[in-house]
């Protein structure tokens, strides 16, 4: 492997577990919670794991009451 892959790789790895860390987080709020808002569970579980993006957009605007 390059030597310029390697060093990219090191400067990403924060930003990918990052990432896994808010999908995971999302995908355990996703369960634990009862109500979501909007959607119904599998819809967000399909967007949580879309990625980041769709991660956020659950944080976001998806959680419904505790």
């Amino acid at each position: 492997m390059p030597n310029e892959v390697k060093e990219l790789l090191l400067a990403l790895w924060p930003l990918i577990l990052l990432q896994y860390a808010v999908v995971i987080w999302a995908l355990v709020d996703l369960v634990r919670r009862g109500i979501v808002k909007g959607l119904p569970k599998i819809a967000w579980g399909i967007i949580i794991l879309t990625g980041l993006i769709g991660s956020i957009i659950y944080l976001a605007a998806g959680r419904g009451e505790e």
